[in-house]
């Protein structure tokens, strides 16, 4: 499906074109593994480029978030989803005058983590995972950008920039110190990562990653409703009390009486995009105005984001989710997908941890080389699991589990 046309973006654009807090390529602390660089791109472009050649990225495309990939191909997966959150962070990176390449790489990025199944696949490789150190899809994310890519002759991962690993470990906000987002103990990849490469958890991210996070909102909250709709989980008439969206419909309604609903839909979609995209730039031009960074160190000392909705958006926001939890992420047939969905990695995880010699050879080695420490075999089992797409993990249940079905 197109991305919606954003381009009726209205909040000003800096008079000098690009803000002094933006990001410079030219300023980078670098990477983890010196480089030389490429003579005709940034260092933003080729962090972007290496995650758009990665392999973790490829399976985005069988990855779904709400709907398993057989449900349809009208549904967004993974890819498609991380596309459009792309293109909403470069066209909010544009009207703000930040690095629209470095916004980008980390839209592209912020699902890599992700298992397959959408959250309940994450769900249950947490329960499978909570005596061994646990699971999470942002530490996940920088275990392969960091190890788990084998691309490169130098170095295992991707070997990205400091300020993309930055970014994708903390574009929601600080993991430690008084800011931070959860007060939870620090998952054990970033825990680790971080005791040789410092990426300064205790503040927040740059401006660049904080529009990546809130582009993910903007898609996700917009285009749920799409997929809902479109689903049949709820209708147009459901939506007539949120708000923001009721209104948004009624008027494309009112406009264009008669329309097909397809193109009601989308209409209405696009228009609640654009009104998102405008209000961040708005509340953000208003914080950079009040706040006065003078570049992107003052953004990640504030003790607040620069990046956010207003307070009328938040809420409106807030209703989104309030309405779509119980009528499309708990709808009885959400729930039966994804009730299959946790047993198949359930099923998955028991059996591959307590016998290791049935994973492939290569993910063998590495299992069995953990020897008796179940929590590295675990580990091992994990990050095959969560590589997996909905439709290799349908198929692997079915080899390792159904009779009929060859190995």
């Amino acid at each position: 499906m197109t991305p919606p046309d954003t381009d009726a973006v209205s909040a000003p654009r800096p008079s000098h074109g690009v803000a002094a807090y933006a990001t410079d390529p030219a300023r980078t602390r670098g990477r983890l593994y010196p480089e030389a660089e490429s003579a005709t791109r940034s260092v933003f472009q080729r962090d972007r480029d290496r995650i758009i050649h990665s392999g973790a990225f490829r399976r985005l495309q069988y990855k779904t978030q709400v709907f398993v990939y057989h449900e349809g191909e009208n549904y967004r997966t993974r890819l498609t989803h991380s596309l459009e959150v792309a293109q909403i962070a470069r066209s909010i990176a544009r009207v703000l005058g930040l690095n629209e390449d470095l916004a980008e790489a980390l839209a592209l990025a912020h699902d890599l983590g992700h298992t397959c199944f959408g959250h309940a696949g994450e769900t249950a490789l947490k329960e499978c995972m909570r005596d061994h150190q646990g699971f999470d899809h942002n530490a996940q994310g920088l275990r392969i950008v960091t190890k788990l890519e084998h691309r490169y002759a130098a170095f295992d991962g991707l070997n990205l920039t400091w300020e993309s690993l930055e970014g994708l470990v903390k574009h929601n906000g600080p993991l430690l110190g008084p800011n931070a987002i959860d007060p939870g103990p620090l998952p054990l990849a970033i825990q680790e990562y971080a005791e040789t490469h410092d990426l300064e958890l205790d503040t927040f991210a740059g401006p660049e990653a904080q529009v990546a996070a809130l582009s993910d909102d903007i898609a996700y909250n917009a285009h749920d409703i799409d997929d809902g709709l479109r689903a049949g989980l709820f209708s147009e008439d459901d939506l007539r009390d949120v708000p923001l969206v009721g209104p948004v419909f009624r008027e494309v309604a009112d406009t264009h009486p008669g329309l097909e609903r397809s193109r009601l839909i989308h209409e209405s979609v696009r228009r609640l995009i654009t009104a998102m995209i405008n209000d961040l730039c708005a509340e953000t031009t208003r914080r950079a105005a009040e706040e006065r960074p003078t570049c992107v160190a003052d953004v990640r000392a504030l003790g607040r984001p620069l990046v956010a909705f207003s307070e009328a958006m938040r809420a409106h926001d807030r209703a989104f989710k309030d309405f779509l939890f119980p009528n499309m992420y708990r709808h009885h047939r959400v729930n039966r997908m994804t009730s299959k969905a946790r047993r198949v990695v359930r099923d998955l995880f028991d059996l591959l941890l307590s016998e290791p010699a049935l994973l492939p050879d290569d993910w063998a080695r590495r299992a069995l080389a953990a020897d008796q420490d179940m929590t590295r075999r675990a580990r091992v089992v994990a990050d095959y699991i969560a590589g997996m797409t909905d439709r290799f993990a349908l198929d692997e249940h079915a080899r390792l589990f159904d009779p009929v079905t060859k190995p």
